[in-house]
């Protein structure tokens, strides 16, 4: 059926007008999800031991003593804060490991996690990029140090570098990250050179106007072959949508076929590797028509593979 994990607290996070990281986002996001036979939960907050486990408590009182009362305020060029940011940012990331803990306890194979702020920009003690927390490196670190599984793997295919998800995973041996990002492109990280502490993080940086035939031979030739090689117990991954073609922020020329075809894909390694299980996290997806279709392409997959 896939879990679907949300909270109206999402709304509430709003940045000021013409911003892209907006509310209209999450209408876009259900539009996709019309229709589709899915199973709806509520996103709890996080535990405090969750958020430790990647951010030390000085950035975790940071983010909830920077919420304004009224109106908003601004942590960096991009990032900003409004009367319950603080709130949807815990239940994105309490999401998250819900969603983690249902699917490793066998109540669903697959499940999406309409997670707002996004969090793979989020450093250890540095709000960036939108984001307050790293939700999947959280979920991730979850997986192994509450649920005790030896090996994860996070496959990030937003088309912005998740410098976040990398910082909080960079030395932790049990986690693989594989990231493919438009390069150059802000933040200005991902180079293929970056592999981690102990080489368990695999960049693809992919040429400006590059389109999904591209994205789907470097899949096929680095990352499917990498994370087959890691045997994941779980399977992550950080859902950005934004490399397609009419996203405003980027130059990649994806189309929500290819979404489709990547989500299929991981969702073999699941079935051959984690007993199928994947946890979807919502990250980026700029264009309302593009992040609906987008999004019905890959939580389409999801729902057909929990079966």
């Amino acid at each position: 059926m896939t879990l679907v994990y949300a909270h109206d607290t999402a709304t509430r996070h709003a940045p000021p007008e013409g911003h892209p990281e907006r509310v209209d986002r999450l209408a876009a996001v259900e539009r996709g999800l019309a229709g589709l036979a899915l199973t709806r939960r509520t996103a709890p907050i996080a535990a405090q031991a969750d958020l430790l486990r990647c951010h030390p408590q000085s950035h975790i009182d940071r983010i909830r003593l920077a919420e304004p009362a009224s109106g908003t305020v601004q942590l960096d060029p991009d990032t900003w804060m409004s009367p319950g940011s603080y709130e949807a940012a815990l239940r994105a990331v309490g999401g998250a490991c819900a969603a983690v803990d249902a699917v490793l306890e066998g109540q669903d194979k697959t499940a999406f996690v309409i997670a707002r702020p996004p969090g793979h920009h989020a450093e250890s003690a540095t709000p960036m990029g939108f984001c307050l927390f790293g939700t999947v490196a959280i979920a991730a670190k979850h997986a192994l140090d509450h649920h005790g599984l030896a090996r994860v793997a996070v496959v990030d295919f937003d088309v912005h570098h998740g410098n976040g998800t990398q910082d909080l995973l960079w030395n932790e041996p049990r986690a693989f990250l594989a990231t493919s990002q438009q390069m150059p492109l802000w933040p200005g990280t991902g180079d293929a050179s970056e592999t981690g502490a102990y080489g368990q993080i695999l960049n693809l940086p992919l040429p400006p106007e590059s389109d999904g035939a591209t994205m789907r031979k470097a899949y096929e030739a680095q990352v499917f072959p990498a994370l087959a090689a890691w045997k994941p117990e779980l399977i992550l991954i950080s859902a950005g949508f934004d490399a397609h073609a009419d996203d405003p922020l980027a130059n990649l020329n994806w189309q929500a076929d290819d979404y489709g075809w990547l989500t299929h894909r991981l969702c073999d390694l699941a079935a051959a590797h984690a007993q199928g299980r994947v946890v979807s996290c919502l990250e980026g997806g700029y264009d309302l028509g593009a992040l609906q279709a987008s999004v019905a392409a890959h939580v389409s997959v999801l729902m057909e593979r929990s079966l």
